[in-house]
C-alpha cells in the first residue's frame, strides 16, 4: 500500500524586517547572527540579516519565529522530490 505524506503548509510573514515568522519547517540547518538556513516544505530557505536569533523552534508544528533585522530571503531548490526520487527512499 502507497504511503501517503501529508505536507505542512509553508507561509512567511515578516513584521517590519525585524521579526520573521515561518510555517512548514522541517529542520534548522544552521545558524549566526548573519544568517539562517530553513529547510521548509517549499526548499531550503536562506535569511540573510544582522542579529538574527531564533526566537521560537518547534520543529514538531513547524514553526519557526527569528528576529532581528533581515535584510534578504532567498530559496534553494523548490522543494517537491520528483517521482524517481520517491522510488528510491
Amino acid at each position: 500500500m502507497a504511503e501517503i505524506t501529508k505536507t505542512k503548509p509553508h507561509t512567511l510573514m515578516l513584521d517590519n524586517r525585524k521579526k520573521l515568522v515561518i510555517t512548514g519547517a522541517e529542520d534548522v540547518n544552521g545558524f549566526n547572527e548573519d544568517a539562517v538556513s530553513v529547510k521548509t516544505t517549499d526548499g531550503s530557505l536562506i535569511i540573510k540579516g544582522s542579529g538574527l536569533h531564533i526566537d521560537k523552534l518547534n520543529l514538531d508544528s513547524g514553526d519557526v519565529s527569528i528576529e532581528g533585522r533581515v535584510d534578504a530571503m532567498q530559496y534553494i531548490g523548490n522543494g517537491s522530490k520528483s517521482k524517481l526520487s520517491k522510488l528510491f527512499r
